[in-house]
């Protein structure tokens, strides 16, 4: 269809029709042109001229609002709609009173070279952003998304590792049996689960020794049976919330910011900056290999896929192996 097909105020954009006038809300066709449901939509449309309506200032404080309030932004999962509003945050800071529909590519690529000294922060900003176009498409403000295919900064990933058992040690003696913070490192060590699915445990999921656990992620079903260490921990516990690990109250689940913050203070304090929450996961997985189990075993306890566990335990298995192969080259020579 072309433009002088289209009645007054509508207008074609990239994914769909919209009903666009000065002074009016922009608003999107759910029928297609021609039909007499069509027609009837825009009868409806015009017939509000005497109703108040509603000016949207074409702002990143406007539009960041409207993302808030739509389906992609509720459909998030809580710790990345808390790592989205950190940089929704800033964008609102540096550019809220801008317009979105005039930003450019050469913008985008301004801004995210602006932080390229913090690369993780550059990247991550440039994915939010480019959700946040799309959203923009999505209202009819604009036709395009300027931030798609803009590439991220190169960067030397740094693969996540187990914690040295010198500084699981260290980390046991710094934070006594009964602390939150002992507590989160024996279930995360213990059950090798991920730290949301550690947080949501609650005392009901102990069942005959073990604790029972449907992975957020994955939504797979595990049942893993509970260690010494772990259950020393349990045994000097709280109960007085339906949650293991609670808030200061004692009274609602511990948050993944509360529970982050409280162990990095220790990680400083005993120098173990250069390992977090997640390589307790590794730690299990690597424990597991170690004291000989198959992948299929490994993945009894921590529920990953076949591929995950190779990923998770490749240094340990390469030590396991150089080892034994060096055993062989040893005993061939004294032969």
């Amino acid at each position: 269809m072309t433009k002088r097909e289209l009645p007054k105020h509508v207008y074609k954009q990239r994914n769909g029709l919209y009903f666009q006038r000065r002074g009016w809300s922009s608003q999107k066709f759910e029928h297609e042109f021609g039909t007499p449901a069509f027609w009837k939509e825009y009868s409806d449309i015009l017939s509000q001229k005497n109703k108040p309506r509603v000016v949207t200032s074409r702002t990143f404080h406007a539009l960041i609002k409207s993302y808030h309030k739509s389906p992609r932004y509720a459909n998030l999962k809580t710790r990345t709609a808390l790592d989205y509003d950190k940089h929704l945050v800033f964008f609102a800071t540096i550019m809220g009173d801008r317009n979105p529909a005039k930003m450019q590519r050469k913008d985008v690529i301004r801004l995210r070279d602006a932080n390229a000294e913090k690369a993780y922060f550059a990247n991550y900003s440039l994915r939010v952003l480019r959700v946040l176009m799309e959203h923009c498409v999505d209202l009819g403000w604009r036709d395009n998304n300027p931030a798609r295919g803009v590439p991220e900064l190169k960067t030397v990933k740094q693969e996540r590792e187990p914690w040295p058992q010198e500084l699981l040690e260290a980390y046991r003696n710094d934070c006594s049996i009964g602390t939150r913070e002992r507590l989160v490192m024996e279930l995360c060590v213990g059950t090798g689960q991920r730290i949301g699915d550690v947080l949501d445990m609650r005392w009901s999921d102990i069942q005959d020794g073990a604790f029972f656990v449907r992975q957020s992620k994955t939504k797979k079903e595990l049942w893993v049976p509970i260690l010494d260490e772990l259950q020393a921990a349990l045994d000097a516990a709280s109960r007085h919330s339906i949650f293991i690990l609670t808030n200061e109250r004692g009274a609602n689940r511990w948050s993944y910011r509360g529970a982050s913050a409280a162990v990095r203070k220790v990680r400083d304090r005993i120098g173990a900056l250069d390992y977090d929450i997640h390589s307790w996961r590794y730690n299990a997985a690597c424990e597991l290999v170690e004291a000989g189990c198959s992948d299929d075993l490994v993945a009894a306890v921590t529920g990953q896929s076949p591929a995950m566990v190779l990923h998770y335990t490749k240094k340990v298995r390469q030590r396991i192996r150089a080892v034994e192969a060096q055993r062989l080259r040893k005993s061939t020579r004294a032969d």
